[in-house]
């Protein structure tokens, strides 16, 4: 074993999980541990995710000051820093270990530190900069803004929220804009291809997704190779024969916005040259736009609307989407994507600046101040009325961020006309609304201010003779 000469007993906070941890997990899921990726587990603990990813295919190796201190230390393209900030108790040596491994990091470090809405599940005494528990060891809890500019300030570069407690920090920074551009523009996978005709297919599904041809260079290789044979000519007549005309103006219509969103997010960030672009992103500006100039500028208005009260107001009234409050407007998860462009890009910058949390069903945006809210109701889909489970706010003036757990709780609130927070194209949309309606039928709604939560809805469902089934009301026995 390594060391043992430090202020606190760091040994004792590797836990087994038998299983990735949260952060892995989410850079698994967003691309920045692809499979076969070199990773490095920078204070590995007992070495669970190192295990996790060698099954999943990557070459992991981890290093730690006790487990694993004869591991040699070589720079890989991904380094995880998981959990290790929070248990350094000397404030240099802490900043030191986040040098180092943003010096190891060949790609991408992507750091993770638990967060001060988990005081309450830590016990212990003040000491220096955190607490020290019973069993001596640290724990310093971050803000999320906290560690965002922590990272930025050690490793010199801008940083990105993936989630909650986890940051990434890229060496290159075409490699967070393509990152921040996988984000805001979701429609850049390819059908499977496997033959020419199948090729041709995914060509035209591309075209009239994106709206535009693409280039050679974005092609996944095999359906390059596939239409490698193929005149150029020949391939453009192919499209045109099969392409839905409709469909490919839908798509450049949505691509330009997307452009936009993606434009303004990253002014939000800070922008860097056309250059420095990823190559789709810098193939639809000069698709879709005079100029990469003009582009930035029809971007730039579209922040501003954003500190302007009545146009929020106005396009949460126009939104074919969601459930207007006089506070708020309510979307969910599904319906995120059909919001009018200014929205969109409301939680965007929202996500941008503090993380969208990995567990979330509806989005919540504030037209009095600007501040974005993401609500867990887990059960939403098979409850008729879900319950809340979580809910995660950023403030967009101040950056700070709350986070409040309703799990204990014996009187949660709860969701009433579900169909209002989709589209109304949504596959259950329909079985929400008659559902809607036979509780307005039934009375059900006449007193609005008791049925919000657990206990007020089931005395106002005992109140009118009625029970659920499933997502049928139904009277019960006298």
């Amino acid at each position: 074993m390594g060391r043992t000469d430090w202020g606190s007993e760091r040994r004792l906070t590797a836990i087994s999980r038998g299983g990735l941890s949260v952060p892995a997990r989410q850079a698994v899921a967003d691309g920045q541990i692809p499979p076969g990726a070199s990773v490095l587990d920078y204070g590995c603990g007992r070495g669970e995710d190192v295990r996790a990813l060698r099954h999943m295919g990557c070459e992991a190796v981890g290093w730690d000051p006790f487990y694993q201190p004869d591991v040699p230390l070589e720079p890989r393209p991904v380094v995880l820093l998981t959990y290790v900030l929070n248990v350094i108790e000397d404030p240099a040596e802490r900043r030191r270990a986040l040098q180092r491994a943003w010096d190891l990091a060949g790609t991408v470090l992507i750091v993770s530190a638990r967060l001060t809405w988990e005081r309450s599940k830590v016990s212990g005494e003040n000491f220096g900069d955190g607490l020290l528990t019973r069993r001596k060891t640290f724990q310093h809890l971050y803000g999320v803004s906290e560690l965002r500019t922590y990272v930025e300030d050690v490793t010199g570069v801008r940083a990105v929220s993936a989630s909650p407690g986890v940051i990434y920090t890229f060496k290159d920074d075409t490699a967070r804009l393509s990152y921040l551009a996988r984000r805001i523009i979701a429609d850049g996978q390819w059908l499977a291809s496997s033959d020419t005709t199948s090729a041709v297919a995914a060509l035209v599904d591309h075209v009239e997704r994106r709206g535009r041809p693409p280039r050679l260079e974005e092609m996944p290789l095999s359906t390059a190779q596939l239409l490698g044979h193929l005149r150029p000519g020949e391939v453009n007549r192919l499209v045109r024969e099969s392409v839905n005309q409709a469909k490919v103006d839908e798509g450049a219509k949505r691509t330009t916005l997307n452009t936009l969103l993606f434009l303004a997010v990253e002014l939000f960030n800070g922008r860097g040259p056309f250059t420095s672009l990823p190559l789709t992103v810098q193939l639809d500006v000069r698709a879709f736009f005079s100029s990469y100039k003009e582009a930035c500028r029809r971007a730039d208005r579209l922040l501003l609307k954003l500190r302007d009260d009545a146009y929020i107001r106005g396009a949460m009234n126009a939104s074919a989407v969601g459930k207007l409050t006089p506070t708020a407007l309510y979307v969910h998860r599904r319906a995120v994507e059909q919001m009018p462009a200014v929205l969109r890009l409301y939680e965007h910058c929202a996500s941008i600046a503090a993380g969208r949390p990995q567990a979330w069903t509806v989005a919540k945006l504030c037209h009095r101040g600007r501040a974005v809210s993401w609500l867990d109701y887990p059960d939403f889909d098979c409850d008729p009325h879900p319950r809340l489970l979580t809910s995660y706010q950023v403030d967009l003036t101040t950056f700070e961020t709350s986070h409040h757990s309703y799990g204990s709780h014996d009187n949660r609130p709860l969701l009433h006309r579900k169909h209002e927070f989709l589209h109304s194209d949504d596959p259950d949309a329909a079985k929400y609304r008659r559902l809607t309606e036979a509780e307005v039928r039934a009375d059900l709604y006449a007193n609005p201010h008791l049925i919000g939560t657990e206990k007020g809805w089931e005395s106002e469902l005992a109140r009118c003779g009625r029970a659920l089934r499933g997502h049928r009301l139904v009277r019960t026995q006298a």
